[in-house]
């Protein structure tokens, strides 16, 4: 039976606010314009970067607090109560951790970009106080989602990683100051991990359960695999970790190869759901997710294959790059033209009756002109961190910033239709 008649049987009560999750895809959206701006801008910093503050730690917090961080809550935050039938208990605190957490990291990379250790420690810890309230309210909606376990599993990974994240972040931003941690550039590796596999790369591969066959009309997956996936992960993110604090090639390896496992089983899934499916005709954003699905296994055997030196020096750089930039922003940037017209069609069919056509909503030549230049800045800004050309990085992130400027195009053209109408407009409450 396809996910969509459970799934969404009465989801229309537990929806938030649009105000709420729409401001933190919108943030998300001019995070991910600003990121291609600051890669241009380090350009000539980007093959070579191996950690320290500077433009490139600016990016890459762009992309993964920016982008990732604001995208991600926003999705979770909505999508999560959806799921599990649980209503987020009230949408102030949400609000709330937004005024935290989005000016914290706009602080944070300001103080990254100018070399402040002062700028760096106050934007962390107010975007540090700003995780911390959202990852509460998503453990304590985790807590009562019985009836999903897989997802719930995921989830609670993620909402674990995420606090270990932040305090590792924490130390990391205030050591640049105070000299505290033993091995800035291990904590750093650890932090990095548990960013990647452990926050986003669990709330990536836990929602596609639920969002893959919703959007798909196919069936949930079931069985026993999807519990050996998670435990892989389990245990690659763990292993990573240690492998990292303890500066030993060999541990982290061994993570790095039950990640590969984790996410054989997980690419096994998500092909018997693709193959079962229902809607035949999936469009561009799904053009995007399944490049993601590939570019997943190619990043963990680059990052495999950097942990020994046999990328030589620019090895870090690549692998990071097609993981973050490849694998989870292309799946995220998939995904979340998928989730905008389906949570706004939702909220017009609270008030009128009867969702509209997505067509009606959406604008389909912005999202073309981003899927493309999305691709060309992928291809072009990792062929010049692996041959050391900065001038085909920043073609790369200028294809990336006009294909970031069309999906802002799209995102606003369907924010405008949304809140066009007077009556949506005022349930908001913003």
């Amino acid at each position: 039976m396809s996910i969509g008649p459970t799934f969404l049987g009465g989801a229309q009560s537990r929806l938030l606010p649009p105000s709420v999750p729409f401001r933190f895809f919108i943030a998300g959206i001019a995070f991910h314009i600003l990121m291609w701006a600051f890669l241009f801008y380090a350009a000539d910093l980007a093959p070579d970067f191996a950690g320290g503050p500077g433009p490139a730690l600016a990016a890459l917090h762009l992309l993964t607090l920016g982008v990732f961080g604001t995208v991600a809550i926003g999705a979770a935050l909505q999508m999560l109560p959806v799921a599990t039938r649980r209503p987020m208990p009230a949408a102030w605190p949400l609000r709330l951790a937004f005024w935290l957490y989005v000016p914290g990291v706009l602080v944070l990379v300001h103080g990254m970009a100018n070399y402040s250790p002062a700028w760096m420690a106050a934007g962390g810890v107010l975007a540090g106080g700003g995780l911390f309230v959202l990852a509460w309210l998503l453990a304590g909606n985790l807590r009562q989602a019985s009836d999903l376990p897989l997802v719930s599993a995921y989830g609670w990974l993620a909402v674990s990683s995420l606090f270990i994240l932040v305090l590792l972040g924490l130390g990391l931003v205030f050591d640049f100051s105070a000299a505290l941690l033993p091995d800035h550039r291990a904590v750093a590796l650890a932090h990095l991990t548990i960013a990647v596999f452990g926050f986003m790369g669990m709330l990536a591969i836990g929602f596609s359960h639920v969002l893959v066959p919703m959007f798909t009309l196919a069936a949930a997956p079931t069985g026993t695999i999807g519990r050996i996936g998670l435990g892989a992960w389990a245990a690659a993110i763990l292993i990573c970790t240690a492998g990292a604090l303890a500066a030993a090639p060999w541990l982290f390896a061994l993570g790095l190869c039950l990640a590969l496992a984790g996410t054989g089983i997980y690419l096994w899934t998500m092909n018997a759901i693709w193959t079962k499916r229902m809607r035949k005709r999936m469009g561009l954003s799904f053009l995007l997710v399944r490049i993601s699905w590939a570019v997943l296994p190619l990043g963990l055997v680059l990052a495999l294959a950097a942990t020994f030196d046999l990328l030589g020096p620019r090895g870090p750089a690549i692998a990071g790059f097609v993981l973050l930039w490849g694998w989870l922003l292309t799946f995220l940037m998939g995904i979340l033209q998928r989730i905008m017209p389906f949570l706004a069609s939702m909220h017009a069919a609270k008030i009128k009756g009867k969702p509209p056509l997505l067509s009606e909503l959406t604008a389909e030549r912005p999202l073309q002109i981003h899927a493309y230049g999305h691709l060309a800045a992928l291809v072009l800004a990792v062929a010049g961190i692996a041959f050391g050309i900065p001038l085909l990085i920043q073609a790369g992130a200028a294809a990336g910033f006009f294909a970031a400027l069309a999906f802002a195009a799209f995102a606003l053209v369907l924010v405008r239709r949304l809140f066009s109408n007077n009556e949506v407009a005022a349930s908001s409450n913003a």
